[in-house]
């Protein structure tokens, strides 16, 4: 969530902040509104005065957090319509915005709770939409700047490597990346994509466990939540475990129980067997890096073919001897209803297997 004490030094100092950071070119803003996207409008999110705002087609959508800032959008872009919120949590209908512009706002989010924000922002937006965020490059969680001349907010840097995996995983189409030198102060990274028909992670700090579907169905992408067929047993089962306790919400899962969901794959395919053997290569690779990021618990992969084909050709359902990024793996069986064999109690232990290491 948006940190309160950066907050309120833009709702006390918005027309200073106003009067000093005019920014000396709108060609970037320009070129972003050229893109082509889906009908709908455009938000700008942390809007400040509404500089940006203007440049988006009429009527875009002004959103920051502080009311300051917004109660001067209207001397830019009188048609914006206004939103005072949270980047964490968007108040917007899914699929109702038809792109996303935010420059230097997702920099005032601790970094372990951008993949959780973007996955919002996915959510919000209509596939194919283009966004364009701007972030600090380094390697910060939450700081403030030590030459900050509003001090006061603290800011997120992110190493430039980590950008590609972070997108992929929040369910983007990554453009590119274009690194922008502000000597002394930190580069800015311009991060450029399109909202992809898939699932975004759903990841955060002190997860007791994390599920790793194999890749999304597109069934699943299009309603938002993994395993979303009514025939899959895998939420049946996560309730009767006590693992989560809201059907088919990965959302309420991470904050509510500390439950996080993710796909070795984020492609989706209307059937597993259309994925490639790079894709799961690099599927692993990312995994990797998101494990050692955000240190799970525990990593429990639903179906065995994912691990099989990942990692270990012969392995079998249960603990597995390999450790990924130096967190203990669980294997089960896949909950598809076309999977026979395995009654729901069965699928109810291996998840409570699963989260032992947590308990």
């Amino acid at each position: 969530m948006a940190d309160r004490a950066t907050v309120n030094v833009y709702e006390n100092r918005a027309v200073e902040w106003r009067a000093e950071r005019q920014p000396k070119s709108t060609t970037a803003i320009e070129v972003f509104t050229a893109l082509d996207r889906p009908e709908g409008i455009v938000a700008d999110l942390g809007c400040g005065p509404g500089w940006h705002t203007a440049a988006l087609p009429n009527p875009a959508l002004a959103i920051d957090a502080a009311k300051s800032m917004l109660e001067m959008v209207s001397d830019h872009a009188p048609d914006a319509l206004r939103c005072r919120a949270d980047l964490a949590a968007l108040p917007v209908a899914p699929r109702s915005l038809a792109g996303a512009w935010a420059s230097r706002s997702y920099v005032h989010l601790d970094r372990r709770h951008v993949p959780l924000a973007l996955a919002d922002l996915h959510r919000a937006l209509a596939p194919g939409a283009p966004v364009e965020i701007h972030i600090f490059e380094g390697d910060a969680d939450f700081e403030p700047f030590s030459d900050d001349d509003f001090p006061g907010r603290r800011f997120s840097r992110w190493p430039e490597e980590w950008i590609a995996p972070l997108m992929e995983g929040a369910g983007f189409g990554l453009d590119s990346v274009e690194r922008i030198d502000r000597p002394p102060k930190a580069a800015t990274l311009i991060v450029r994509g399109r909202r992809a028909r898939t699932l975004p992670d759903t990841v955060g700090p002190q997860m007791r466990l994390l599920i790793c579907g194999l890749n999304p169905s597109v069934y699943a992408a299009d309603a938002g939540a993994g395993f979303a067929r009514p025939g899959n047993r895998f939420w049946p089962a996560a309730l009767a475990a006590g693992l989560v306790s809201t059907d088919r919400d990965p959302r309420r899962a991470l904050i509510d129980h500390g439950v996080g969901m993710t796909d070795l794959v984020k492609r989706a395919t209307p059937r597993a067997d259309a994925l490639t053997a790079d894709e799961y290569r690099r599927g692993l690779n990312r995994l990797k890096w998101l494990v050692g990021w955000l240190q799970p618990a525990a990593v429990c992969f639903v179906g065995l073919a994912g691990w099989r084909a990942a990692v270990d050709r012969k392995a079998k359902a249960g603990p597995q001897p390999q450790a990924l990024a130096g967190r203990p793996v669980y294997v089960m069986p896949s909950t598809s209803g076309a999977a026979a064999g395995y009654q729901m109690a069965d699928y109810v232990s291996h998840l409570q297997q699963a989260a032992a290491p947590a308990t």
